[in-house]
């Protein structure tokens, strides 16, 4: 069972969410609130957030981020994507993916599903957020890092781009270990495959 958690200070909106996910039976809508730290108070056992970006506490997107990855919840922007400006600063600040409010049931569970599977939510709303935001500094791969990133990153495992790229696998794992170091000195964050897979999208390298 997935838990979710969903940060929302517009009650009708959590109601009806709330109602199209708890008809699932893999997906259980495990606490509301109107701010991170009201929901915090009830759990911090979640798998997922979807988090407004709007809040009447102040609060600001990479604030309420921080807060739920410090508990090791993974957060999917829930908004009606009319500030930009406030998408990106998700994004940046770690945000799985970007969602409009306005998107079908379906592509609400899809992205849900996803989400918690680690996958990033790659909508047009993140995929522009990313285009717009001149403030991420690219990293200086070399091509063959290049390579090994847009494979490695794209889900294929150490021996799958070894063979695809005819080196081996402590070649692969040497080059990951280079492109993970290089990302941390930018500041951006490489900890898991998903974060590698957003820095690969962030800079070109995946499509």
């Amino acid at each position: 069972m997935i838990r979710i958690g969903i940060v929302d200070d517009h009650p009708a909106m959590v109601v009806g969410t709330s109602t199209i996910i708890n008809l699932q039976s893999d997906l259980q809508v495990a606490a509301t609130g109107p701010d991170v730290h009201s929901l915090l108070e009830l759990t911090s056992q979640l798998d997922l957030v979807l988090l407004d970006l709007v809040l009447t506490d102040g609060s600001t997107p990479a604030q309420n981020l921080r807060r739920l990855s410090e508990h090791g919840i993974a957060v999917l922007a829930y908004t009606s994507g009319e500030r930009a400006s406030l998408v990106r600063a998700a994004v940046r600040a770690g945000a799985i993916g970007v969602l409009r409010k306005s998107e079908s049931p379906e592509t609400l569970l899809s992205a849900i599903r996803a989400a918690a599977r680690g996958e990033t939510v790659a909508t047009v709303e993140w995929a522009a957020a990313l285009d717009e935001d001149v403030s991420l500094p690219r990293a200086a791969l070399t091509p063959r890092e290049a390579q090994v990133l847009a494979l490695y990153a794209s889900g294929a495992t150490a021996e799958t781009v070894a063979a695809e790229l005819f080196i081996s696998r402590n070649t692969v794992t040497d080059h990951v270990r280079n492109i993970r170091a290089k990302y941390v000195g930018l500041g951006r964050d490489v900890r898991s495959k998903t974060g590698l897979y957003k820095r690969a999208v962030e800079d070109g390298f995946v499509d």
